[in-house]
């Protein structure tokens, strides 16, 4: 199957020699109209989880589906692959079913509009861009249930369809989609917002091909792809090793009581091209938490981190694809056989980073290796009915502690997706039935090291009214690891304050929590691992973090560093604890510092964490 774009001027696009400035200006007006898609969906869309936090990825591509510029590649072309149907100027396109899109969008909650540029009736580009709906229908309010054990219980499936047709709304199958949603007037306004931004950066396509013509427009788009492949190149053939190196990492459990789950990855490089093999990843889960991992989206995670840790300068988009090779088992934890669960995919998605982080820096981990970060969008679910009446349904988005680094300390309270924004408290507590009444970074949540890791954030809930609660989170029993002799990050947690004073420690995966007013959820997120040795730290910069109440001043001896009463290092004191330490560690000091092993871990987990340990997993056979 692929798809077939009809056009009425069926004259072929020439390439031609484009000078540098040319190249510049229409690289620059394309970034800028990507910007404006964010600008404009900002401005239209209703859900807080769009209009506020930032959760959408626009795109604008080449007329074969290739990203030029944008924060989210991949899906055009998987999408074309798939659908099996005429596309004519003035069509919109639809979908968000994964298993019909060759994983193109990853779970149902993310609609993708994707729209086919035309310029006196030919095809010249695409703008793309999904966002993530607060509610598609299902089990649960917010369609990302724990418990499911099939895409059929996590809301409407909607198949690749024409939501325009040349021009006109569908406006019957719009009105079936909405039907099955809980919030049918944000999921409307949301998704015109998509449309119209779609629609603004393929006006501005159109102008720049009218001012430039649509062969140096195509020419450039090429130039643009040719110099992101020439550049990843470069970077390949330098930081890729051709003897494989692996990496492992786990999720820490499924929501219904079993994990963890390991996530295995082997790399290495062939003349100039790089090899990621999946092999050794547990099979697929029988909950929610599988991540059906697209290739083409795993070589965008891998060129986004790369470019991002080599040279930020160089524009990322799609054209160095033919240089990764991606190997993923089917009916595997990435690559789920249909009709798996997939809505809580987003825990296996965050941590795919921190195995390219591992991988990538294992070679050079004094300029290239990051800790373990913040590789997670915890979710957090309020619904309920208002005392009025009216239906009331919060999804929000936790930021957390961004690992140390080469270069210095990590971020506290920050998001794994940089575009990402915090939902002001002001309104939140303006449109839900809530109150918070604390949102701090806390503490000695970051992994001590030469380079610190990124806090935690706390954020207290007080409910005003009685309603259900939902969580998903992770790194509740692995820790994020620290490197180089850096220290772990502190672990996630979530407790319930009731109004009469009792206390309970909720999983990292709930749904369905009945509060009552009055009760006082702390939803705590995790730190970053630490990256180097933390005795190598400067003690003023120990100080300066007491001072500004990132560490404490106990947690400053993690630094071997003592303050003295009056907030000052005490440094013959300082000295003689380093040097007790130091000797205490011996020169053994590991890459990598996991807090122990599974086992280790597990045995451990109640005392820990208040939580029992989840059970090994097992695994039904795949269809």
């Amino acid at each position: 199957m692929t798809a077939r774009i009809i056009q009425t001027n069926n004259n072929a696009l020439a390439t031609v020699e484009v000078d540098g400035v040319t190249v510049d200006i229409i690289e620059n007006a394309l970034r800028n109209a990507r910007e404006e898609m964010d600008a404009v969906l900002f401005r239209t869309a209703m859900s807080p989880g769009i209009r506020e936090q930032g959760d959408c990825f626009p795109m604008i591509a080449n007329r074969d589906g290739k990203m030029v510029v944008g924060q989210f590649g991949s899906f055009i072309g998987p999408f074309l692959e798939a659908y099996d149907a005429d596309i004519e100027e003035g069509d919109i396109i639809l979908t968000n079913d994964p298993y019909m899109c060759n994983a193109a969008v990853s779970h149902l909650p993310d609609w993708v509009v994707l729209v086919p540029v035309f310029k006196e009736g030919r095809h010249i580009a695409w703008s793309a861009m999904f966002g993530h709906m607060s509610d598609n229908g299902g089990m649960v309010p917010g369609s990302i249930p724990i418990e499911a054990t099939s895409i059929f219980q996590e809301g409407i499936r909607i198949p690749p369809i024409k939501l325009y047709k040349k021009g006109v709304l569908q406006e019957d199958i719009l009105e079936l989609i909405l039907h099955n949603v809980r919030t049918p007037q944000w999921n409307r306004f949301d998704l015109n917002a998509l449309v119209a931004a779609c629609n603004t950066a393929a006006r501005r396509c159109v102008e720049l091909a009218q001012r430039f013509s649509d062969d140096v427009l195509f020419s450039t788009m090429d130039v643009m792809l040719q110099r992101n492949y020439d550049a990843m190149k470069h970077i390949i053939e330098m930081f890729i090793p051709e003897q494989p190196r692996e990496f492992e990492d786990y999720l820490c459990d499924d929501g219904m009581g079993m994990g963890p789950y390991r996530i295995k990855c082997r790399m290495w490089r062939e003349g100039s091209k790089a090899i990621f093999d999946f092999d050794g990843t547990d099979p697929q889960a029988q909950s929610s938490v599988n991540f059906f991992l697209n290739e083409d989206m795993f070589k965008m995670f891998f060129g986004s981190f790369t470019i991002n840790v080599v040279d930020p300068q160089i524009v990322f988009n799609d054209g160095f694809y033919d240089l990764v090779d991606v190997r993923i088992p089917a009916g595997t934890l990435l690559k789920p056989k249909f009709p798996a669960a997939l809505s809580g995919r987003t825990h296996a998605l965050g941590r795919i980073f921190d195995l390219l982080g591992a991988l990538l820096g294992m070679g050079a981990p004094e300029q290239m290796l990051n800790a373990a970060g913040f590789s997670d969008s915890p979710h957090l679910f309020f619904s309920g009915y208002k005392d009025d009446g009216e239906w009331f349904q919060l999804f929000q988005i936790g930021f957390g502690g961004i690992p140390g680094r080469p270069v210095g300390d990590g971020p506290d309270g920050h998001s794994l997706w940089p575009g990402f924004t915090n939902v002001p408290n002001e309104f939140i507590e303006s449109y839900f039935p809530l109150r918070i009444e604390q949102y701090a970074t806390i503490p000695d949540s970051g992994g001590a090291g030469l380079h610190r890791g990124g806090n935690g954030l706390s954020v207290a809930y007080r409910f005003l009214c009685d309603g259900d609660v939902g969580i998903h989170d992770e790194r509740w029993l692995t820790y994020p690891w620290g490197v180089l002799g850096g220290e772990t990050g502190m672990r996630s947690t979530k407790r319930l304050v009731r109004a009469d004073g009792s206390e309970q420690w909720l999983p990292a995966k709930a749904e369905g929590v009945k509060v009552k007013a009055g009760d006082l959820l702390y939803f705590n997120t995790w730190g970053g691992g630490g990256w180097g040795d933390p005795y190598q730290r400067d003690p003023e910069l120990v100080r300066q973090d007491v001072q500004r109440r990132l560490v404490t001043a106990q947690g400053a001896q993690r630094y071997g560093v003592v303050i003295a009463a009056d907030g000052s290092v005490d440094s013959a004191a300082s000295r003689a604890l380093r040097s007790e330490r130091i000797a205490a560690r011996g020169d053994d000091i590991p890459l990598f510092n996991r807090g122990g092993t599974i086992e280790e871990l597990r045995a451990r987990c109640e005392q820990e964490t208040h939580l029992p340990a989840p059970t090994p997993p097992t695994f039904s056979a795949a269809r």
